[in-house]
């Protein structure tokens, strides 16, 4: 089943992928691989579609969409993140971008902000300014509460229906990342491995959790490190939260392994991809199926 429930100013504010019954305690997400470019959005940046989309985790819902086939629903921003990215506080905010004075509340000082890669990010994902002017602060509000209050009430929903039906749930937040360190990261200009899996270091995700993704890549043949250089965001943080029976897990996939980082085109390695993480994702599930953790 194929659902857009939400609808902003005409424009559909997410999708969800979901199995006629759900079999596991597992929720996907994927915030970062929304790529409908509202008109009025493209005429406010300064820069042209392909270079916002630097910032997108492209084709990363077509690459889970095998979770549904495995009794598990899949959510997906369709706003991309260059407009607002859920995957930070609803109020990371840089001042120094807006027309008029942020609300008290907003954190102008955090280590995303400082990056320009706040909630209304400043730069694209490789340092070019999205914008010509400051945007007015009213806009703030419309895409907090247009955009990224829907997608978290829906993510919040469908963990809650997980929790109660289950006991328990596990929320897997599915991104991609460039295959060399960028300018802002602390390993510039290095490159990456195949996986890098999110817990917080232990503090979202009970640890056989973790270990089952990590082991199931690796039979694979896929080169995996945990936390380095993505420890998880603030979707992992927020929700992840193993003494209330829900825990978080952070998937980043390396973007060579499947698309031309240069032009976004699938590469002729993107089914096979699919087809593992399909692999990863029926492995897990059947471990996680009919368990109980605390």
């Amino acid at each position: 089943m194929d659902s857009r429930p939400a609808v902003t100013n005409g424009f559909p504010v997410f999708s969800v992928l979901a199995p006629p019954e759900q079999t596991v305690p597992m929720v996907f997400s994927s915030p970062h691989s929304g790529r409908d470019y509202a008109p009025e959005f493209l005429e406010s940046s300064r820069l042209d579609p392909a270079t916002l989309r630097r910032s997108e985790d492209s084709y990363v819902d077509e690459l889970f969409a095998c979770v549904v086939r495995h009794g598990a629903p899949l959510l997906a921003a369709n706003f991309p993140r260059a407009f607002c990215d859920p995957n930070r506080e609803p109020y990371e905010l840089d001042p120094q971008m807006f027309d008029g004075l942020l609300p008290e509340f907003a954190n102008i000082r955090s280590p995303r902000v400082a990056a320009g890669l706040g909630t209304i990010a400043k730069v694209v994902a490789s340092g070019v300014d999205i914008y010509a002017r400051r945007l007015p602060v009213a806009e703030i509000e419309r895409r907090v509460a247009g955009f990224y209050r829907p997608y978290h009430r829906q993510l919040e929903e469908m963990l809650e229906r997980t929790s109660r039906r289950f006991g328990w749930a596990v929320l897997v937040d599915c991104h991609s990342m460039p295959s060399v360190g960028g300018p802002a990261d602390f390993d510039t200009g290095l490159s990456r491995v195949d996986i890098v899996l999110g817990d917080c270091f232990g503090a979202a995700c009970a640890s056989p959790i973790s270990q089952a993704f990590e082991e199931s890549f690796t039979r694979l043949g896929y080169r995996v490190v945990r936390n380095t250089p993505y420890a998880g965001g603030f979707t992992t943080r927020h929700y992840g939260q193993p003494r209330n029976g829900i825990h978080a897990v952070q998937i980043e996939i390396n973007r060579a392994l499947y698309m031309s980082e240069r032009t976004h085109a699938k590469l002729a390695d993107f089914a096979g991809l699919a087809d593992d993480i399909d692999r990863v994702v029926a492995d897990v599930a059947q471990q996680l199926r009919g368990r109980d953790f605390p």
